[in-house]
């Protein structure tokens, strides 16, 4: 099970895992984990080339910004996939995709909105969650901490 998964992979790493019934939004998810709409970190896979993978975690009130992102990686085009290659690659259902536990280590980066916070990231399942310090997470990863993101102008600020 795929949320046996991630939450075997956060051994080690103090977390509090938060089971809530299904939620229709990032603001619901907010609500139901007890925290803002900006702690609840969002796993996004984002695809380089043909088989080529990462992870960006975005905070819930920012988007991907491309021209930063590719910057940062010192590509010229990415993308996000499908549902069903972002499965593939992570063994995980949208709505539920955490690096923790992915079928790949794919690399991360981490935006850096997230230093010194206390997030939540997907549980590998719907309506579970992990309440987690960034700044422990970030290092568990490898992950990269830099500016990857802009205001989100659909989700109010957090």
């Amino acid at each position: 099970m795929s949320e046996e998964r991630a939450l075997a992979a956060l051994a080690g790493l103090p977390h509090t895992v938060l089971r809530h019934g299904p939620v229709a939004s990032l603001e619901e998810a907010a609500v139901a984990r007890g925290v803002s709409p900006a702690a609840v970190v969002k796993t996004l896979v984002v695809r380089r080339g043909a088989g080529d993978y990462l992870f960006v975690l975005v905070p819930g009130d920012r988007q991907i910004s491309w021209p930063k992102l590719r910057a940062l990686l010192g590509v010229s085009r990415m993308a996000l996939p499908p549902a069903d290659e972002a499965l593939a690659a992570t063994g995980y259902e949208r709505g539920t995709i955490t690096p923790f536990g992915s079928t790949h280590a794919w690399p991360v980066v981490a935006d850096e909105r997230m230093a010194g916070r206390t997030v939540t990231l997907g549980g590998g399942a719907h309506g579970v969650a992990v309440l987690v310090a960034a700044d422990a997470v970030v290092p568990a990863l490898r992950a990269i901490l830099a500016d990857v993101t802009e205001a989100d102008g659909t989700t109010p600020n957090g």
